[in-house]
C-alpha cells in the first residue's frame, strides 16, 4: 500500500472513529433527536443519517459540530471525547468557540426558525454567511487603511 493509500484509511479511520461516537450518544438521545437536528442544520434526516453512520464517507461539517453538541446536549466527557476524535480526524478543520476565543477570535450562532421548506432554510442561512463573510472582509480591509 502505498503512503497517499495509508492515509486515505488512516483518514477514513478516524472519521469512523467520531462518527461511531456520535452515533452511539445519539442512541442514547431521546426520540426525535434527529429531526431536531435536521431542522436546526437546514438539511434532511437522511443529511444526519449519513453524518453519523461511520458506513459513509460524509464527514460531519466543522460548522455543524457545535450545534450538534448543543441539540444533544453532550456531557463534559462525551464532549471530550467527541472533540478529540473529530480533531484527530479534522486537524486543519476543528475551530470551536473555546478555541477560538483564545486565537482572539469570536464565533456567533444564529438561530433559525424552523421554515417549513429545508431548502429556504438552507438558502436563509447561506444568505446570513454570505452577508458575513462581506462584512468581515470590508472591515479588515478598511481596518488595514
Amino acid at each position: 500500500m502505498t503512503d497517499a493509500a495509508e492515509d486515505r484509511t488512516d483518514a477514513g479511520q478516524a472519521v469512523g472513529a467520531y462518527k461511531s461516537l456520535l452515533k452511539t450518544f445519539l442512541e442514547r438521545r431521546p426520540s426525535g433527536t434527529r429531526q431536531r437536528i435536521a431542522e436546526a442544520l437546514g438539511t434532511h434526516k437522511s443529511f444526519v443519517s449519513q453524518i453519523t453512520n461511520p458506513n459513509y464517507r460524509v464527514p460531519l461539517p466543522a460548522q455543524h459540530v457545535a450545534s450538534i453538541m448543543k441539540i444533544c446536549h453532550f456531557s463534559p466527557e462525551e464532549r471530550r471525547a467527541f472533540l478529540a476524535a473529530y480533531r484527530k480526524a479534522h486537524p486543519q478543520q476543528a475551530v470551536f468557540p473555546e478555541e477560538a476565543a483564545s486565537a482572539g477570535r469570536r464565533i456567533l450562532q444564529i438561530e433559525l426558525p424552523a421554515f417549513d421548506d429545508p431548502k429556504r432554510q438552507a438558502e436563509v442561512a447561506e444568505a446570513i454567511e454570505e452577508l458575513a463573510r462581506r462584512m468581515i472582509a470590508l472591515a479588515s480591509k478598511n481596518e488595514r487603511s
